[in-house]
């Protein structure tokens, strides 16, 4: 819950979080119940409760890495608003982590 100027408290949307297979290396083992506003404030909370999955996942200014791609209820938002991406509706958040070979 948040507090908001002139609205009281507001409850900000609690969504499933679902990290592949090589994250959950680092991070929640099934899906994580979240409320968060962004994506940026939905990975700090992540990367507060799980700090092995800092950097995994953005890099060192907050950007997405290269080779993660995030779905928010199955629309890839990683190369369009990234982290800037709202929250507000979205009842399930997919991370992936591509494999690059050559």
């Amino acid at each position: 819950m948040k507090n908001l100027e002139g609205y009281g408290e507001v409850r900000l949307p609690m969504m499933d979080v679902h990290l592949d297979s090589w994250l959950r290396e680092f991070g929640p083992r099934g899906y994580e119940k979240v409320e968060a506003e962004s994506i940026e404030q939905l990975l700090d909370i992540l990367e507060s409760r799980y700090p092995r999955l800092r950097f995994r996942i953005r890099d060192e200014t907050g950007t997405l890495r290269r080779y993660v791609r995030v779905f928010v209820d199955g629309q890839d938002v990683s190369g369009t608003t990234g982290v800037r991406t709202p929250l507000t509706g979205a009842r399930e958040v997919d991370i992936l982590h591509s494999i690059a070979g050559g």
